[in-house]
């Protein structure tokens, strides 16, 4: 598999039907199998690193490198459990702890992120807790979306729009109270992000759901179906 290849399927790729977990399971197999390419002899893990932070800037989340260099150690061993396989030993690969890092990173939840439970045949006292142990098993994000968030994601849907178009679409006339409550708890939220995010003031400048955006959008219809 080529690296023309696996970038052309992600760039086809369509996130509007996933909840936030197929999501965030996704995203850790697109980064894992851009490392494991390891093109230069040494940075991989670094050059991984900032591509995609550049990547989910493009998918339409804030994040920055603190976290990144904050958990250097412990993503560049994430990543190699997310590749490594030995059938004779009967170790298969593991994308949990990656996982761990992405739900950390774009959820704001908390679970705990320690090298040591990523070894293989590690002591008793180094494994990660029984509880800990299912990939379905997360700390509770701290964050939650607002009701006036929730109802900017549905009203905006899989469409490009503008400030008076999403206000008409919601019938809110008053453009502070839009922008304070709506508007920027969901950009700050990471839900929404502009079209032309390097030229705030663009002449055809419009709004759309992030992939995060997305993802709350398909949960809430979920619910409402």
């Amino acid at each position: 598999m080529t690296v023309e290849y696996d970038l052309e399927q992600e760039r086809q790729f369509d996130y509007t039907a996933l909840n936030k977990d197929q999501m965030i399971e996704h995203l850790a197999k697109f980064v894992a199998g851009l490392w494991q390419i390891h093109p230069f002899c040494e940075g991989n893990t670094r050059t991984t690193a900032i591509f995609t932070i550049k990547y989910l800037h493009s998918l339409g989340f804030s994040v920055n490198n603190d976290m990144f260099e904050r958990h250097s150690w412990y993503l560049r061993n994430a990543l190699v459990r997310a590749n490594y396989r030995n059938v004779r030993k009967g170790i298969n690969s593991e994308p949990l702890f990656l996982i761990r890092f992405f739900r950390n990173l774009l959820l704001g939840e908390t679970n705990e992120l320690k090298n040591r439970y990523m070894m293989i045949d590690a002591p008793e006292d180094w494994k990660m807790p029984e509880n800990e142990q299912t990939e379905n098993k997360y700390r509770t994000s701290t964050e939650q979306a607002t009701e006036q968030v929730r109802a900017l994601v549905l009203s905006i849907g899989k469409d490009h729009l503008t400030l008076k178009q999403m206000m008409e679409k919601m019938n809110l006339k008053h453009r502070p109270n839009f922008i304070d409550n709506y508007l920027n708890p969901a950009m700050a939220g990471g839900y929404v992000h502009l079209l032309y995010p390097d030229k705030p003031r663009h002449p055809r400048q419009k709004y759309l759901l992030s992939v995060k955006g997305l993802a709350l959008l398909n949960e809430i219809r979920t619910k409402e179906d």
